[in-house]
């Protein structure tokens, strides 16, 4: 995608994970955390509230979890409404580029889970 800079001539911006700046990259890094793939997982199902959230996602601190949402919110890849009710009321879902993000991670979580056998039998002989 072009990048125009008023003071140059239009520069041609190029996307490479692999790259030390590359906003994938930081964006790629912030996705494949722990809390944050397992986050947009759940957020890939509807919306919720922080409290369902956390049950959801077993293991997972308050303080981690809002930061994790916080991380993936700057990135754009969830919004938080803040729903006017009493006691208020804050709900998380995905946006249409986090959907897309969410969509990939499904499958890399349906051929994990469809693999536990054999990553089973990997761990047991690691072991020894």
């Amino acid at each position: 995608m072009p990048a125009h800079d008023p003071a140059g001539p239009t520069q041609e911006l190029v996307s490479d994970v692999f790259a030390r700046g590359c906003t994938s990259r930081a964006a790629f890094e912030d996705v494949t955390s722990k809390w944050a793939s397992l986050a947009l997982l759940a957020l890939g199902e509807g919306r919720y509230r922080f409290n369902a959230l956390r049950r959801r996602i077993d293991g997972v601190s308050e303080r981690m979890l809002s930061q994790t949402l916080q991380t993936l919110e700057r990135d754009g890849m969830l919004t938080r409404e803040v729903l006017t009710a009493i006691p208020p009321r804050v709900e998380y879902s995905l946006t249409p580029l986090g959907a897309r993000v969410a969509e990939q991670l499904r499958g890399l979580a349906d051929l994990l889970e469809a693999s536990v056998p054999e990553l089973q039998t990997a761990r047991e002989r690691e072991r020894g």
